[in-house]
């Protein structure tokens, strides 16, 4: 497959090798709509258990490196993964005694942050807000005042000579104990809270212990699920996404403490309490897509206000998240492993809510790691790929075929949009190598199929006639930078003779994209200062080729889009034009869209032509340098390596 240029790093590499899969046939709707909700239900229904096999699998990812580098150090296999896992181990228990050690003192201390806060909303009564809510207040209650006053209530309406009622009985008050509970029943109270965090933990590390010891056992399963037929790609391709996502969430991981370790270490400064539980908050909600950093902030920044009677330390802990996270999603972080993680905006956001209604606040954590799983998946093996598709953050079309899709459905707006956002990369001629000629070249095969009505074939001719009007003021290369193509710019002055309307003709096929493409190079040609005049096919048909006048001509480039049984057209039409002119110099540009089995070379070469071509550029070129006078000695035939696009070509976006 083509690769599809990218203007980022993104984690994952364009086009990576994929694993091919069988040939199987389509499957119905209903299918995958069935799997889809079966699998859903099992994981919404086994949470219990998948919970901690998925946080021991993305474990996994983090500890190879670490399992390796002790293997690679002569220890066994064993005790590399038993260090590992004990290193983890020690971390994660260290973590949770300071985290429970840290909401203890904050829950000790709760009172006295009471009493500053009660001041602090007593002292905003002085605040003109604070009037201002006080005045809306004595309004509500003056309301409420005379609406009690207009509907008296029924008892104050008795009669006057109404007996008084007698007085009820007094309650006989009534003492229920409970049974003291037995030590069993209290213990089970008591442990309730923390065993299901124990166990989770426990699995969790129980199946890390033996993913580190089986990987390349499951790896080898991987394979055989994936398909075997081809053990080479396959493994390279289990390989390649393997260490990918391994170097991603460690370096995620160690970004991610990095921020909550700043954090902590400024709130700690700043005089706000309990830091360390702060920074690894901060830590751990950074794995949340984009509200992680702002959940964040908001406790520092309420015990801030609870603790201290004034507001400074609460825009001073404001101040160190708003320098500190913007410098790290939108600097670091991009140094580090590209501007994203391969998944589209919209991704993020469905897995986070996908994620959050399956599996709750620990889901939300996992949610961001679990769809980067699901997009490398897709894009190395072929049966998956529809998980690229939808969560991966390359276009669902590449440019020919966006191209394509919005002349097809008679959108030239967004064609031109879609123009002016690839120009700014790339020259005119390289975008019209790489993306109309290609595109051209789809719609002169679903012409030859059959599928294009005559309606679409003349929206599609109108469309890239008024797309060929608006690039007609561009310049032929306008880089970022500003600067002109230095081949127009430095350029020799060409001869006069040749500046002459007519000099060049440009001859179209018969295809009915032909003409679009000899409107584009005659273009081309008069941006450098040729003097160019378009035939159709029907003015040098066999039953015309006698009234045709062909002026001053003195080159002719013979332009079309190679269809089954082209060429032999082609080469007739050749002729006629010989016999016509004989003196002139003939260029056949080909652009074949679809093989017929035939060699290339032996097409061409049936072809009497002084040029051959593939590229508008290489037809540019051979123009100037028969108006330079450099004439070659014998017909060349067009080299897929030499005639390579302008290299600004490959900044075409995707």
């Amino acid at each position: 497959m083509a690769t599809r240029p990218q203007a980022t790093a993104p984690l994952i590499p364009p086009r990576p090798t994929r694993i091919a899969a069988a040939e199987t046939p389509p499957p119905t709707l209903t299918s995958p709509l069935v799997v889809a909700a079966i699998l859903i239900a099992g994981l919404y229904i086994g949470r219990d258990v998948l919970i901690p096999i998925t946080i021991a699998i993305l474990l996994t990812f983090v500890l190879a490196p670490l399992v390796n580098l002790l293997r690679r150090w002569h220890f066994g296999r064993f005790p590399s993964v038993a260090a590992a896992v004990l290193m983890a181990l020690g971390i994660a228990g260290a973590m949770g005694t300071l985290i429970g050690m840290q909401l203890a003192d904050i829950a000790h201390d709760v009172p006295r942050y009471r009493t500053t806060i009660e001041r602090k909303v007593e002292g905003l009564h002085d605040t003109p807000a604070g009037r201002l809510a006080d005045y809306v207040a004595s309004i509500g209650r003056t309301m409420h005042q005379e609406s009690g006053k207009s509907d008296p209530k029924p008892e104050d309406a008795k009669p006057q000579d109404a007996k008084p009622a007698e007085p009820a009985p007094k309650p006989i008050l009534v003492e229920v104990k409970d049974r003291p509970p037995d030590a069993l029943s209290l213990a089970g109270t008591v442990l309730s809270p923390i065993l299901h965090p124990l166990a989770t933990t426990g699995i969790v590390f129980v199946v890390l212990l033996f993913l580190l010891m089986q990987r390349e056992d499951l790896r080898d399963r991987m394979i055989r699920l994936a398909g075997s037929s081809d053990l080479h790609r396959t493994t390279v391709a289990m390989d390649d996404a393997t260490k990918r996502l391994s170097r991603y969430f460690v370096v995620q991981l160690a970004l991610n403490a990095a921020f909550g370790l700043v954090i902590g270490i400024g709130l700690y400064f700043i005089g706000v309490p309990n830091p360390v539980l702060w920074g690894i908050f901060s830590a751990l909600m950074r794995f949340v897509p984009y509200i992680g950093a702002v959940v964040s902030a908001v406790f520092p920044l309420a015990l801030a206000a609870a603790v201290d009677p004034g507001w400074s330390m609460v825009i001073a802990t404001l101040i160190l998240f708003l320098i500190l996270e913007p410098l790290v999603g939108h600097f670091i972080e991009p140094m580090l492993y590209g501007q994203s993680t391969g998944m589209s905006p919209f991704a993020v956001l469905v897995s986070a809510l996908f994620w959050t209604w399956l599996w709750g606040p620990v889901g939300l954590l996992l949610s961001t790691p679990l769809t980067v799983c699901l997009v490398v998946l897709g894009r190395h093996v072929d049966k998956l790929e529809f998980l690229d598709v939808l969560f991966g953050d390359r276009p669902a079309l590449t440019p020919v075929e966006n191209f394509y899709q919005r002349i097809l459905a008679d959108d030239p707006d967004e064609a031109q949009d879609h123009a002016d956002q690839i120009l700014k990369t790339c020259s005119l001629t390289a975008y019209y190598d790489e993306v109309v000629i290609k595109g051209l070249e789809l719609a002169a095969r679903d012409a030859a199929r059959g599928v294009l009505t005559p309606e679409q074939k003349a929206d599609i001719r109108a469309s890239i006639g008024g797309l060929i009007e608006e690039m007609a003021e561009r310049d032929d290369v306008k880089l970022e930078t500003g600067r002109a193509d230095p081949e127009i710019a430095d350029a020799p002055p060409l001869d006069p003779s040749w500046q002459a309307e007519g000099t060049v003709l440009c001859v179209a096929g018969r295809s009915f994209v032909d003409d679009s493409a000899c409107a584009i190079l005659a273009q081309l040609l008069q941006k450098r200062g040729i003097g160019v005049r378009t035939v159709s096919f029907g003015e040098v048909a066999r039953a015309r080729i006698e009234g045709f006048e062909p002026g001053p001509a003195r080159l002719i480039c013979v332009v079309s889009t190679a269809i089954s049984g082209e060429p032999t057209h082609l080469r007739r039409l050749v002729d006629r034009l010989k016999r016509k002119m004989p003196d002139a110099r003939i260029v056949v540009g080909l652009w074949q869209a679809e093989d017929d089995g035939v060699a290339e070379a032996d097409r061409l070469r049936a072809i009497e032509a002084d040029v051959h071509v593939s590229t508008l550029r290489a037809a540019v070129d051979a123009v100037i340098d028969a108006a330079m006078g450099h004439r070659p000695a014998e017909p060349r035939l067009p080299d897929r390596k030499a005639d390579h696009p302008h290299p600004a070509s490959a900044a075409i976006p995707a």
